[in-house]
């Protein structure tokens, strides 16, 4: 059922539109947009409302915890009906209401339900889906396929903010919405119809489906009755909470250290260069070693960076590697749920497994933030939830070695039944 010709080095041939897709569909989709529009719209909106910088802040965490809850759903909803149909649909949808917040209400309530509904419809133009499709059209070069297509959201937040800036100051904070939503309704979304799909049998690498074309892999019931499941499932808990609440408080971390907005603006950059660099190297290594092997030490770095973060007193240069080891964790720990998802459970049910190995990621990386406040809040530093954070980002790391090699999943009893994927235009 494979093509002889689909040779490692003919993956990026055979899968490099699929890919650009879904780059596109990952950069212009609900994991990065909110996130680098709502830090912006947030002072017009106070001014506007009167509404307090919490209530502001909590919509986006009422979006992070409902769109996680959904992920398995569409999920699901991937590998039943194909990702395409599931993938492009949210991403249509997403951009509709997303565009639609330039009707905002004037109450907190009318603002929560809007944020509740985005969390509901757009979670599906997230990695959730994306990630699969790329997953069947790589094999050998997966790690690094991966880390292309997650790429997508360094790309927005280097592109987003500077276009809702241009935005707010032309209409207000409210143009910046529709304006953005062009972006997954006009380049996302068109590019994803035409290049958009899951590989026929004959073009899949070996590895995602046995002779007969059925897909393998672990079903979600068998995978939950296993150890590897639910250490991938805390240590994603563990880096998550770690690592999203300094990256919001970033800027904060770098000011209480006694540096100006534009050298907290500076450092931010430089995370930005870290995520760069953990999504593309940290993808290469993947595919050559060991992946456990590999993100047990790329999660002691933001261990490192947490310490060299601590005090009042460090040195310009020791915060910008501070800045650069932590956003290198970001980069880590999205190719780890995706790729070890693939490696240790197999594609027949990816989307079920990944949407519930989500949930963590997309649940403590919305409480985070709130108890980086607090601490700052209670102590006027940082530096115990910091010091706490070296902890969990050691123990999600040193957690991944327990998943043990790499399992022969042509064995395993969870094998798809029926054809090797849902048929793709």
């Amino acid at each position: 059922m494979h093509n002889p010709a689909a040779t490692p080095r003919s993956e990026f041939k055979l899968g490099s539109k699929p890919l650009a897709a879904a780059l596109l569909g990952v950069t212009c989709g609900a994991s990065p947009l909110p996130f680098n529009v709502l830090p912006l719209a947030m002072g017009p909106m106070h001014e506007e409302f009167g509404w307090d910088f919490a209530a502001l802040s909590a919509g986006m965490t009422i979006f992070g915890i409902i769109a996680s809850l959904m992920s398995p759903v569409y999920g699901a909803l991937a590998d039943k009906l194909g990702v395409r149909p599931v993938a492009l649909w949210s991403l249509f949808i997403f951009g509709l209401v997303f565009g639609a917040f330039w009707f905002m209400p004037g109450s907190l309530t009318g603002y929560y339900m809007m944020w509740a509904i985005l969390g509901i419809v757009g979670i599906g133009s997230t990695p959730v889906t994306w990630s699969r499709a790329i997953s069947m059209w790589f094999a050998r070069n997966r790690g690094l396929a991966l880390g292309i297509m997650l790429l997508g959201t360094s790309f927005a937040g280097m592109a987003v903010p500077q276009i809702a800036h241009a935005a707010i100051d032309a209409g207000g904070w409210r143009l910046a919405f529709p304006v953005l939503a062009l972006l997954p309704l006009l380049i996302a979304l068109p590019v994803g119809l035409a290049w958009f799909r899951e590989p026929r049998p004959e073009e899949q690498p070996p590895g995602i489906s046995d002779a007969s074309g059925k897909v393998l892999g672990l079903s979600l019931r068998e995978a939950a009755r296993g150890r590897r499941f639910w250490i991938l499932f805390v240590s994603i808990a563990l880096a998550s909470f770690a690592y999203a609440g300094a990256h919001i408080h970033m800027a904060q971390i770098v000011q209480v250290h006694g540096f100006d907005a534009g050298t907290a603006a500076t450092v931010m950059g430089v995370v930005a260069i870290g995520i760069l660099a953990g999504r593309i190297i940290v993808g290469l290594l993947f595919d050559r070693f060991w992946a456990p092997g590999v993100a047990f030490p790329a999660l002691l770095l933001p261990a490192f960076a947490c310490f060299l973060l601590m005090g009042t007193d460090t040195s310009l240069p020791l915060v910008l590697v501070g800045g650069l080891l932590l956003g290198f964790a970001a980069g880590t720990e999205s190719d780890v749920i995706a790729f070890l998802t693939a490696r240790y459970f197999g594609m027949a049910y990816y989307g079920r497994i990944y949407g519930v190995l989500y949930m963590p990621f997309g649940i403590f990386s919305a409480l985070s933030p709130m108890a980086y406040g607090a601490v700052r809040d209670a102590t006027g530093s940082y530096d115990a939830i910091l010091m706490v954070s070296m902890g969990l980002f050691a123990v999600g790391g040193a957690l991944l070695l327990l998943l043990g090699r790499y399992p022969d999943l042509s064995q395993s009893a969870g094998v798809q039944r029926g054809n090797a994927s849902p048929a793709a235009a």
